[in-house]
């Protein structure tokens, strides 16, 4: 799959609302629920259950399962390696664990990533410099399973 294709499906989520722990585009997700269902569009089935999660993920106990997570079932790269379609996991603060995820959708000057966003819903935002500082790692997607 190409990054252009990871965009697209991203893209067809905006305006979805925002639902804690829900997957299904146009009713409802959260930041994790949107990786998910752009898995299910373009890699196939789910590699595995997903556990139910607190909004505040790991924060209390300082454990990165959101990144275990994507260490286990997408494929790191290097921070400066920008592709449209990259999945951007981001801490909310320098000392928190990295609990929000993104989808790159524009690289260049003008980058722009696609989100789940709590109140917001999915939106296309600036990856803006309080974003980038925010930037704990980059993934790809695996190619299609089935």
């Amino acid at each position: 799959m190409s990054g252009a294709d990871v965009v697209a499906e991203a893209r067809r989520w905006i305006g979805t609302p925002y639902v804690h722990q829900a997957s299904t585009r146009g009713a409802g997700t959260d930041c994790l629920g949107l990786l998910r269902g752009i898995w299910r569009a373009l890699v196939g089935p789910e590699p595995g259950l997903v556990p139910p999660y607190t909004p505040d993920w790991s924060e209390p106990s300082g454990e990165e399962r959101l990144m275990d997570a994507c260490d286990r079932w997408l494929l790191r790269k290097p921070l400066e390696a920008v592709s449209e379609g990259d999945v951007l996991l981001f801490r909310m603060r320098p000392e928190a664990v990295a609990k929000h995820l993104g989808i790159l959708v524009c690289s260049g000057p003008e980058m722009s990533f696609v989100h789940a966003y709590c109140g917001h819903g999915v939106l296309e935002n600036p990856l803006s410099e309080p974003w980038a500082r925010r930037l704990a790692a980059r993934y790809s997607f695996p190619e299609r399973t089935d």
